[in-house]
């Protein structure tokens, strides 16, 4: 997420900040900051390290990967999302998610992520099952994190983090319910409710409660829950 991607022209730069402005009133308006948020991590997940396959590409756009399994719902993020993007041509559908998932964070109170420009979409979406699943525990989570994607134990709480934002629906996940009392305010409070223990009404995945039980997970959820403002995020996407 961090990578460097080729310079872009001027007018690209300028076609980014109008986007950005007009993504920040709909996302605002439509209360929609969860949706693209996990658009956009959904769409940087399926990256490996490995094969230098997958990630934030523009794959999203394509039925292939909105049929995957993990990916219920977020058909309806690209539909929305479509009559800005084709106001935009220039823009790649690679940049775009991610603004948008920069901006769905910006607009929730959470900090201001840098954005850099220059990806360029690709033809072809990745395989299924690069995504982690909610139901395991802490082995698989760095699996897919550690192994696929190439990052550490400390990405892997602070990525949990953005858990703050939305809630999980059933018909979508098999789970039901939001992990904050205010799935639309980005700050700390997951870590905080995930150390509280669990209450009616907010969800834990095991997935959540494998960052208690690991050794190596647990002191920065503890660290992230400390925090007066949440920083965490600040890496440039």
């Amino acid at each position: 997420m961090g990578k460097c991607y080729p310079a872009v022209s001027e007018e690209y730069k300028k076609a980014v900040d109008k986007a950005k402005k007009k993504l920040r009133g709909f996302i605002a308006e439509k209360n929609c900051a969860p949706l693209m948020l996990r658009l956009a991590w959904h769409s940087a997940g399926t990256y490996d390290v490995k094969t230098k396959t997958g990630g934030p590409f523009g794959t999203m756009k394509h039925v292939a990967e909105l049929d995957h399994g993990a990916n219920n719902g977020l058909d309806i993020a690209v539909r929305l999302l479509e009559p800005i993007k084709e106001q935009f041509p220039i823009l790649s559908y690679a940049d775009f998610y991610q603004l948008a998932g920069v901006v769905a964070v910006e607009v929730t109170g959470g900090p201001e992520v840098p954005f850099h420009p220059g990806r360029q979409d690709k033809p072809e979406p990745p395989p299924e099952g690069r995504l982690p699943d909610a139901t395991k525990g802490s082995d698989h989570l760095r699996d897919v994190f550690v192994k696929q994607m190439g990052l550490s134990d400390k990405d892997i709480v602070a990525l949990s983090g953005a858990h703050t934002l939305g809630r999980c629906h059933k018909e979508r996940s098999g789970f039901e319910g939001p992990w904050t009392a205010n799935p639309l305010i980005f700050d700390n409070s997951y870590f905080k409710e995930l150390l509280s223990g669990e209450k009616e009404g907010l969800l834990q995945l095991p997935s959540d409660k494998a960052l208690l039980a690991d050794p190596s997970f647990r002191p920065l959820v503890e660290k992230y829950a400390a925090m007066h403002s949440l920083k965490i995020m600040q890496k440039p996407i």
